[in-house]
């Protein structure tokens, strides 16, 4: 089981977000995760803790160092090619389970419309176990979702529709400059990786490689590693 994350700095970045941090914010914050945490190890069936976020994939091609002469500069063609995916989805810490939904672009409505297919997938999986699709709001977890405070997340009619037609789901969202603390990233970070040095002929190539890495299982994540954030932070987890 992993540890919960804790925060390091490194020397050398361009640029820190610790100027922005408030402290109390985050120390407070640290604490209530903690203890969601705690009671997920020990009661996956009472509580879930699930991490989420948006993030863009994009098609492209990468020069390669021998393309032409070591010493001589060469413009190369622009041969990039254009196109971009944009991914909203989860990532559930008790089994790292990771969700994810394609739209077109991140906005309050389909923040809205990719939380009814999130926990239109609870219900799938609560009745696979054998259970009542109407038992879930009364006998299911409490499902908390971590995620950061862009606008459109804290739209209030939106979050109205998601109390009344998903209760069982609680928003938690993190500290300001606070990307450190939400576990995701780890994921978004290395599908990136994965797809670094490839070549997509189409969207659809990539898209069809994203739903398996994403919500196949086929992405291996070394979740012990460090990894560089935003500015100096660093996940540890």
């Amino acid at each position: 089981m992993l540890s919960f994350v804790t925060i390091f700095t490194i020397s050398g970045a361009k640029y820190s977000l610790e100027d922005k941090w408030n402290t109390e914010k985050r120390t407070a914050f640290k604490k209530k995760l903690q203890e969601y945490l705690k009671i997920t190890k020990m009661n996956p069936e009472r509580l879930q803790v699930w991490f989420w976020d948006e993030s863009g994939f994009s098609l492209r091609v990468i020069r390669r160092k021998n393309w032409c002469q070591k010493g001589k500069r060469k413009k190369v063609r622009g041969d990039r090619r254009r196109g971009r995916i944009n991914v909203m989805g989860g990532l559930r810490y008790s089994d790292k389970k990771r969700w994810v939904e394609f739209l077109k672009k991140g906005n309050a409505q389909s923040f809205y419309e990719v939380m009814k297919e999130f926990y239109q997938e609870l219900i799938n999986e609560w009745v696979s176990t054998g259970n009542e699709a109407k038992d879930l709001a009364s006998k299911g977890a409490k499902i908390v979702i971590i995620l950061d405070n862009a606008r459109f997340h804290k739209k209030g009619e939106i979050l109205q529709q998601i109390e009344k037609e998903m209760p069982n789901i609680h928003l938690e969202f993190l500290p300001e400059y606070s990307p450190d603390y939400n576990l995701i990233e780890l994921v978004w970070h290395s599908a990136k990786e994965h797809i670094a040095n490839r070549l997509f002929t189409s969207i659809e190539d990539l898209e069809f490689l994203l739903h398996r890495l994403l919500n196949e299982g086929e992405l291996i994540i070394n979740w012990e590693r460090k990894l560089k954030n935003k500015g100096n932070s660093i996940n540890v987890v």
